[in-house]
Parts: C-alpha cells; sequence; structure tokens
C-alpha cells in the first residue's frame, strides 16, 4: 500500500539487527524485500568487534538481495574515537559490502556524556583516513544540529587561500597546490 502513494519513491529501514541480531535477517526475510526495491539499510556497526561471521552472513543476504547497505557510526569515546579503529572498521564494512556513510557527533542525550568526544577528534579521524585509505572508506563526519538543524558535515581545513581565481589547497600530506579557475 505505500508503494500505492505517488510521493513515495525509496524505502528506507534503519536497525540494528545486523549488528544486535544477525540470525534476524534471514533468507525469507531477504527474499521479501526484493519486491520493495529501490530499499536501502541504514544500520550502526560502531566497532570492529562488532563485524562477526553472523553479521557477514545477514548483510550478505541483504546485499544479495539487491538491498543497499549503509552505516552510520556514532562516535564513541573509548570505543572508536581512534583513527586506526575506524579505518579498521571501515574496511571490514567494505568487505561486508556496507558502505561507511556517516560518522555521527555523539548526540547531546541524557546520560551518555561519558561518551561524547570533542568535535576535534572526529576532524582528526576523518583527516587520518582521507588519502590514506579508499574513498570508500571515507565517510561524512557529521553534527546532527539540536532542533531540528538536520546534519551539518565537517570537514578538515583543505583550502588554505583563496584570491579571485586562485585557490592554494593542501592535500592529505600536508603539501601545498596552486589551482587556477578557468
Amino acid at each position: 500500500r505505500l508503494r500505492a502513494m505517488d510521493h513515495i519513491e525509496i524505502f528506507r529501514i534503519g536497525t540494528r539487527n545486523l549488528v544486535t541480531l544477525p540470525q534476524r535477517i534471514t533468507q525469507n526475510f531477504a527474499d521479501m524485500l526484493k519486491k520493495y526495491h529501490p530499499l536501502f539499510v541504514h544500520t550502526h556497526f560502531n566497532h570492529p568487534k562488532e563485524c562477526t561471521q553472523e553479521a557477514f552472513d545477514a548483510c550478505a543476504r541483504l546485499a544479495d538481495a539487491g538491498c543497499v547497505i549503509n552505516n552510520q557510526m556514532v562516535l564513541l569515546k573509548g570505543v572508536n574515537d581512534d583513527p586506526k579503529i575506524v579505518k579498521e572498521l571501515n574496511h571490514k564494512l567494505l568487505m561486508m559490502r556496507v558502505r561507511p556513510y556517516y560518522i555521527y557527533q555523539c548526540d547531546l542525550s541524557q546520560g551518555i556524556s561519558h561518551f561524547r568526544t570533542p568535535v576535534e577528534v572526529g576532524l582528526n579521524i576523518i583527516e587520518n583516513l582521507r588519502g590514506w585509505t579508499s574513498g570508500m572508506a571515507v565517510p561524512h563526519f557529521v553534527i546532527d544540529a539540536p532542533g531540528g538543524g538536520g546534519k551539518i558535515p565537517l570537514l578538515p581545513q583543505y583550502v588554505v587561500k583563496h584570491e579571485g581565481k586562485k585557490w592554494i589547497l593542501r592535500n592529505f600530506r600536508n603539501q601545498k597546490f596552486e589551482y587556477i579557475e578557468p
């Protein structure tokens, strides 16, 4: 009935079941989803240790059924606030056919302040991924702005200077390059 509505173009399922209850992703379930494409699955793997064989198998069933799977990692102090951990996670996700899509700055919800990191930690992770691994393993670092402001992407500063049509840019190795617009 949802597909019959003119304004419904895609389906997106948000679930952590791929991590916490991968056995719920049965072959029958994956086969049923084939009828409803385009269908996107957004999940939350937060650490490489969550990339178990059961999770790998569940992701394979969904990917084989034609689902696009994206990961939305939450940046958590003491869990995944190290670029090496995030790189390892993202490489495992790609092997599982899951696209590293977002790194979320931890929300301002009550009771979880011990998990929050400074924003600079997320920027440092992006800085240590970009150029040092495949671009497919570099997600968007975002803050979900309080009060309905939406997801705001943050990037390290790659523009060193800009004057008219002349741009001075730096790459991941901090080498500077001049780009002149035609």
